[in-house]
């Protein structure tokens, strides 16, 4: 067994971390299941169907979440009363100036 130190974003260790917890796998586990099924060369087809054949097959294609749908009218138009109502940019400049 090899170890393997990666340097990876903070959000991107975020997520790895977040989502092993959900499958209820060690972080290691996980990424190890995810590292194996993107380098399968068994499957067929471009790079990114391959990629996502491969973790379908692992069991680790997860389903993207829908598109929220337009907030109401109400909303729309609560947050234009109050987009206006704060103290402008310039003054908060300003200030910070003196």
């Amino acid at each position: 067994m090899s170890q393997l130190s990666l340097r990876i974003p903070e959000q991107l260790a975020d997520a790895l971390r977040a989502r092993a917890a959900s499958r209820g796998q060690s972080v290691n586990a996980y990424a190890t299941a995810v590292l194996g099924a993107a380098v399968d060369p068994d499957l067929a087809g471009d790079e990114a169907e391959r990629l996502r054949e491969r973790l379908a097959r692992a069991g680790l294609l997860e389903e993207s979440v829908p598109r929220r749908g337009r907030p109401d009218a109400a909303a729309v138009r609560r947050a234009r009363e109050l987009a206006g109502s704060g103290t402008a940019l310039s003054e908060l400049v300003g200030e910070g100036r003196r």
